[in-house]
């Protein structure tokens, strides 16, 4: 359940005092974020329409880890997932109105989503640290090398082979160009994840939390619940308690609550950023002239 306007309207008027009052803002991301921007991969209407042949066979949605196909309808599959999710030309809308909400102001983001939407967005690509992988890359299943590899080509290619009446793909099956092996996109799903890609970002984001630890940093959470929590969720927290500055808003429609240890300095907001978003962007409305101040 959402907030009712009259709470969604006070979250939001508390969001633009402490946006105001940072020094630095940090957007973290979680799942919820991309579902609110018309991502959601729980979306059975939209699976249908993108996958036919799956749905035939009784999978109702993206979430397939787990579910054992063979690798022409596996492949099939992530190559239009891939080229839906993350290689969409517009940029996204929702992702826009956050890169307006931010400005000017010095900021970051951490996401565990891999779908490339914040860059798309407006957000500077070296200032996105990705640590569960990115649809734009694959690796060696093994992997016998740290290098990962451009996906774009690796899906123009399968779409080419694919047919959308039995969701397979025909002809080769992608190897890795290093050691003729097996490959798969590089995002964290088993201990054979090759991390060393976005280990940088997360360097330079550790070392912009360091260089000014009495900065009144404000933390954004989006969308961030239980599935992966000590990505995203978990870490927000720990900063909030380590930096003497820092405040936190969670937004989530189904897991706002924070830690009572730090009460005063975190705002719950029970609704999906889409709702915030247009909470935010309401125009106040004008005083009447005609009444007496």
């Amino acid at each position: 359940m959402n907030e009712s306007t009259s709470d969604l309207e006070a979250a939001a008027g508390t969001l633009r005092t402490w946006l105001g009052e940072a020094d630095r803002v940090l957007i973290t991301a979680g799942a919820g974020l991309s579902a609110a921007a018309g991502y959601d991969y729980g979306d059975e209407d939209r699976f249908r329409e993108l996958f036919p042949a799956l749905y035939r066979l009784g999978l109702r949605s993206r979430y397939l880890v787990g579910v054992p196909l063979p690798p022409e309808l596996w492949w099939g599959y992530w190559a239009v997932h891939i080229d839906d999710i993350r290689f969409s030309p517009a940029p996204n809308p929702l992702y826009q109105r956050l890169r307006s909400l931010v400005g000017d102001k010095d900021h970051w983001v951490m996401t565990s989503n891999v779908d490339a939407l914040f860059a798309r967005g407006g957000f500077a690509p070296d200032r996105i640290f990705t640590p569960q992988g990115d649809y734009g890359r694959y690796q060696c299943t093994t992997p016998c090398t740290p290098t990962t590899w451009d996906t774009r080509p690796l899906v123009a290619q399968l779409l080419a082979a694919y047919d959308p009446a039995t969701g397979a793909v025909t002809g080769p099956l992608p190897s890795c160009p290093n050691c003729g092996g097996e490959v798969e996109i590089n995002v964290r799903i088993g201990p054979e994840f090759v991390d060393e890609p976005h280990l940088p970002a997360g360097r330079r984001l550790q070392d912009w939390l360091a260089t000014a630890p009495d900065a009144r940093l404000l933390i954004l959470e989006f969308g961030a619940g239980f599935n992966t929590p000590g990505v995203i969720r978990w870490p927000g927290e720990h900063l909030t308690r380590q930096i003497p500055h820092a405040r936190l808003v969670r937004v989530n429609p189904t897991h706002p609550e924070t830690p009572a240890d730090l009460a005063g300095r975190t705002l719950s907001v029970r609704a999906g950023a889409d709702h915030l978003l247009d909470a935010l962007t309401v125009p106040h409305p004008a005083p009447d002239p005609t009444v007496a101040p």
